[in-house]
């Protein structure tokens, strides 16, 4: 056994000696902070705690139209709102319809108090809720793609065509870290690691708010990290549901995003709806003013999510009144609060100071982060984003080029006998499935509307191509049958089932069989499911139309993976396209074609069985085999496919993998190397992936964590190094007293194929 040798790395907690000796997450302009100040100092208490409060664009609209009803007005005026978010109507609007009712809203508070606005929305994949917007694959399919410019491009173009509209905040990026497959929301993050979440919500935030937190301009906007946190790794798998994960874990695994995204000057947080170990979220000091503020030095503000003070009390029940609540949020350091439809919290707010039960200092200090925000956005200095005309490339050839590109990289190859694919253009294709030809499916949640149940309305697909659709323009004969569809309306599970006979038939006639399947649109508490297993009419679906004896293609498009053990032997070639967007018909066209090559890798582990789900960072416990004795004791991992599976139409062999130094002590910097080369016959994208196992640790270790990646692109027959500067303190691990720790012992690097041990002789 290695010795323990205990050194506080890095706690990042409240912990720390003095906070004044952290530095700040983001720099802070005194110019900007004594207009801030000067502000506050005239501000009544009922105009501190309206900026506090945030309503839904429902509560002051007029119905039908894209302006402020009087009754809206007199909210804003009486109460001092100072943020709305939400589309219009709940569904996706124009560039300027979303002016005209920004403008009205601003000008309301500026006649009213001089404090502009904070405009809000759901813009998680591109501008999703704007019209002719270029729409990204959702995140999980950016994860996907292991290409870490994909993001920063995603959120730079999706911070333009936002922009436009004249809102200057989005909430996003997701940094859930999804640890349990049924969760209905795995499909908004960046899967199941830490790491991949960390740089690509890093990527995201910057694509989005731009290189200067402090002068944010015009063409981009501030980001809301959601939802902090461990919300993915809910017990339960359903959403909204209590989490149990340890402090040890909380530090080691979920706050690393939340801590990166940070210090790359995010400006907002929003909260986990949810508890953990009993403890609501929106009510734990100790993470929110802890963790957060004082622990990182960041003085950015936090907002709750949909009407989650009220849940604090209605639905947890650790409050004995809606009031007392909202005491323990503020408090506990929320610093706006979502409540869409209600002004009843700017009461309870102004009462809870004058009992002395929320300190004013306590508001002060919120509404001083809320003001920051405000001035960061340059919104005192232009509260209307310009003019419309002064964002010509919304919806640009190069916008829709780049949504392209990166639904070609976000589509995963898991299956391919025989070389199944690529299809000839001439193969006589019958198309089938619920999915083949829907944009509802292929753009998921967020999507024109909440559930994108509009998704396939004219006026919203009318420009895309389903993968019918995109199949039909790039083969010579492409068949679909429409056997087996989702119902339009109702439940997103609900089928309608047509003649299978007909299918068969019809299938016996072709040289290939193509079958859509996976889930419908859904969101959030929406898409709670009892079974992660396909639902029997697609199995069905499949099994008969292997009957046929024709060679079957599996498109699974689907926002978390879906158990396919019974049918998976039954396709010689098997796609993820996850939620590609509304490229992923067109992208899945020319990879099925050979056009383009696969690159992608599974962001998750696919599970095989529905009681058996896990990560592939598991514990080295959970898969052993049988041992002798009294209790035959036994366990083991059986997945569908790994984290990181793909594969491509070409080969890649890993070759030479070698470190510069064989030991290695606390501090330094191993320079890690590897050959790859395509061995195959087409040019293809390879992400390298580098991954650490801890061999024997104080802490039962993970078997494996992956440390680093990077995608490269090698014509056929080339050989690249690729080479890893891998910092020996990534190697350590939170200990139970919640300090990083780096122990003496030795650690396996694998690359691919290839594998070498290094020592650490010092740790710290």
């Amino acid at each position: 056994m290695r010795q323990k040798l205990l050194t506080l790395i890095c706690v990042g907690f409240a912990l720390c000696a003095c906070k004044n000796e952290i530095p700040r997450a983001i720099p802070q302009d005194p110019e900007m902070e004594a207009k801030i100040e000067k502000i506050l100092s005239r501000m009544t208490l009922q105009e501190k705690v309206g900026q506090m409060t945030q309503l839904t664009s429902g509560a002051i609209l007029e119905p039908g139209t894209h302006h402020v009803s009087k009754k809206g007005e007199s909210i804003l005026r009486k109460y001092k709102i100072g943020s709305v978010l939400n589309t219009m109507e709940d569904v996706a609007d124009s560039t300027w319809a979303y002016r005209e009712f920004i403008k009205e809203i601003q000008d309301i508070c500026l006649d009213e108090m001089g404090i502009p606005c904070l405009y809000g929305l759901d813009q998680i994949h591109g501008a999703s809720y704007t019209l002719g917007a270029a729409l990204f694959p959702q995140e999980i399919g950016v994860a996907s793609s292991f290409n870490d410019e994909l993001p920063f491009v995603m959120g730079d173009v999706c911070a333009y065509e936002t922009r436009a509209c004249n809102v200057p905040w989005v909430f996003t990026p997701t940094l859930d870290l999804s640890r349990n497959q049924c969760w209905p929301r795995m499909w908004e993050s960046f899967g199941e690691d830490p790491l991949v979440q960390s740089r690509m919500g890093v990527q995201l935030t910057l694509g989005l708010q731009g290189d200067n937190p402090n002068r944010i301009d015009s063409k981009h906007v501030a980001v809301s990290l959601k939802h902090f946190f461990a919300y993915g790794a809910a017990i339960s798998g359903q959403d909204r549901t209590p989490s149990m994960v340890s402090p040890r874990e909380l530090k080691e695994k979920f706050f690393p995003a939340f801590k990166a995204s940070i210090e790359a000057g995010a400006l907002t947080i929003m909260v986990n709806s949810s508890n953990n170990d009993g403890i609501p979220f929106h009510t734990n000091k100790e993470l929110l003013t802890g963790w957060l503020k004082e622990g990182l030095n960041w003085d950015g503000m936090i907002v709750t999510d949909w009407a989650d003070i009220r849940n604090v009390y209605e639905r947890d029940h650790t409050t004995a009144t809606y009031k007392e609540a909202v005491a323990a949020s503020i408090n506990a350091g929320v610093d706006m609060i979502m409540e869409p439809y209600s002004v009843k919290v700017c009461d309870y707010l102004v009462e809870l100071v004058n009992e002395k039960k929320v300190p004013l200092s306590r508001v002060d200090d919120a509404v001083r982060r809320i003001l920051r925000v405000k001035f960061r956005l340059g919104l005192f200095d232009d509260p209307y984003s310009g003019t419309l005309e002064d964002y010509p490339e919304f919806g640009s050839e190069q916008h829709v080029q780049s949504a392209y590109r990166a639904a070609l990289e976000s589509e995963v190859l898991l299956k391919n006998e025989n070389s199944l694919l690529p299809l000839s253009k001439s193969d006589k294709i019958l198309l089938l499935g619920p999915n083949a030809n829907s944009m509802r499916t292929l753009g998921g949640g967020w999507n024109y509307s909440w559930q994108g149940e509009v998704a396939d309305r004219q006026e919203f697909a009318a420009c895309y191509n389903t993968i019918y659709e995109a199949l039909d323009a790039k083969f010579d004969s492409v068949t679909y049958l429409p056997v087996l569809e989702y119902a339009p309306y109702g439940d997103f599970q609900t089928e309608i089932r047509g003649d299978y006979s007909q299918a068969l038939r019809a299938a016996r006639k072709a040289d290939v069989v193509v079958i859509a399947i996976g889930e419908n649109s859904y969101c959030e508490t929406v898409g709670n499911i009892n079974d992660l297993t396909l639902s029997s009419n697609q199995l069905e679906l499949v099994k008969t139309l292997a009957q046929s004896g024709k060679p079957v293609v599996l498109i699974l498009n689907e926002g978390r993976p879906r158990v396919i053990r019974e049918i998976e032997p039954l396709a010689g070639a098997i796609v993820n396209v996850l939620l590609p967007g509304n490229y992923g018909g067109d992208a899945l066209a020319s990879l099925l074609c050979g056009e383009e090559n696969f690159s992608a890798k599974l962001p998750y582990t696919y599970p095989k069985y529905v009681n058996r789900l896990n990560t592939y960072d598991y514990k080295l416990c959970e898969n052993r085999a049988t041992m002798g004795g009294l209790y035959n004791y036994d366990a083991n991992i059986e997945s569908q496919w790994p984290f990181a599976h793909g594969l491509s139409y070409t080969t890649f062999e890993y070759s030479n993998m070698r470190v510069d130094k064989s030991e290695f002590s606390a501090g330094d910097i191993i320079k890690v190397s590897i050959d790859v080369s395509n061995t195959g016959k087409v040019a293809g994208k390879e992400a390298v992936l580098l991954f650490s196992s801890d061999l024997y640790a104080s802490v039962a270790p993970d078997v494996k964590r992956l440390r680093d990646y990077t995608k490269i692109y090698l014509e056929p027959g080339q050989t690249k190094t690729v080479s890893f500067d891998l910092k020996a303190d990534d190697l350590s691990f939170v200990d139970h007293s919640l300090n990083w720790v780096l122990e003496e012992g030795e650690f396996r690097l694998a690359c691919g194929s290839e594998s070498v041990l290094v020592n650490c002789i010092k740790g710290r």
